[in-house]
């Protein structure tokens, strides 16, 4: 493999073989989604769209978070709403990959961190990640169509009971519920996913893009409406919430937490 040489927010490794993984570094912020991280996830990942050579991605986190979702530490950062979320997409940014997203969570993955692993087209988790989504508790409502892709998921009785509640759950239980594919000891996670995206790259490329891109559109007929009307009360709602109101929001949240 051969490294990216701008590390920054995020690295990029490419193989040979046809993959390569992408992976969130701001381990010291809990990979939060800062501006910069996610200018620099859209810009990385479409020079990966660019490059003949790559065809998969895998998608993961450094440190014991995937990603604890949007850097609160933004919130009034720009004069947009919700710390820019909806000029600077992360989803967005990954679906301008037309070959499959391997996410491969290797720690917690909160709120935001939710929307992204679901955004991916497989789900391979460690058996020390988590899942939690708390929008709820700290008053905001998803907006890159997180709640539209967990309905679809676990189904809505379950997808209420994780959105209601801002549990986590285990890697096993989610699992066991279907929001993810796989659950593989820690030190097996990227290697599986690499076999993983191995066997996809056995079909021609142009193949297993057009496949996807077909099971795409008909999810979008699915979904398309229910992505827009989430979109737009996501702006609406987040846009009454101050940064004052979040942290505290967040503080009670965590404090009533089981250990």
């Amino acid at each position: 493999m051969t490294a990216s040489p701008d590390a920054g927010c995020i690295q990029v490794e490419r193989s040979p073989e046809g993959w390569a993984v992408v992976t969130l570094n701001r381990p010291h912020k809990l990979n939060a989604l800062s501006i910069q991280l996610r200018q620099q996830l859209h810009a990385q990942v479409k020079a990966l769209e660019q490059d003949p050579g790559i065809h998969v991605l895998i998608l993961t986190g450094d440190g014991k978070v995937f990603t604890a979702g949007l850097d609160l530490d933004e919130w009034n950062a720009t004069d947009e709403p919700a710390a820019a979320a909806f000029t600077h997409d992360a989803v967005a940014s990954l679906k301008q990959f037309s070959g499959p997203v391997i996410a491969a969570i290797q720690g917690a993955a909160i709120t935001g961190g939710v929307e992204i692993a679901l955004a991916c087209d497989l789900i391979v988790a460690s058996s020390q990640a988590k899942f939690a989504d708390t929008h709820a508790h700290v008053g905001l409502l998803p907006g890159w169509g997180g709640s539209v892709r967990l309905a679809e998921r676990v189904g809505m009785q379950r997808a209420k009971e994780l959105a209601l509640t801002g549990r986590f759950s285990s890697a096993q239980e989610a699992l066991q519920w279907g929001l993810v594919n796989h659950v593989v000891e820690p030190d097996q996670l990227l290697p599986f996913a690499q076999d993983l995206a191995r066997q996809m790259l056995r079909a021609e490329p142009a193949h297993m893009k057009a496949y996807k891109a077909l099971l795409d559109a008909e999810a979008e007929i699915l979904q398309g409406a229910a992505m827009r009307y989430e979109r737009e009360q996501a702006k609406a709602h987040n846009a009454r919430s101050s940064l004052t109101q979040i942290q505290a929001r967040l503080a009670r949240f965590l404090k009533h937490r089981d250990p």
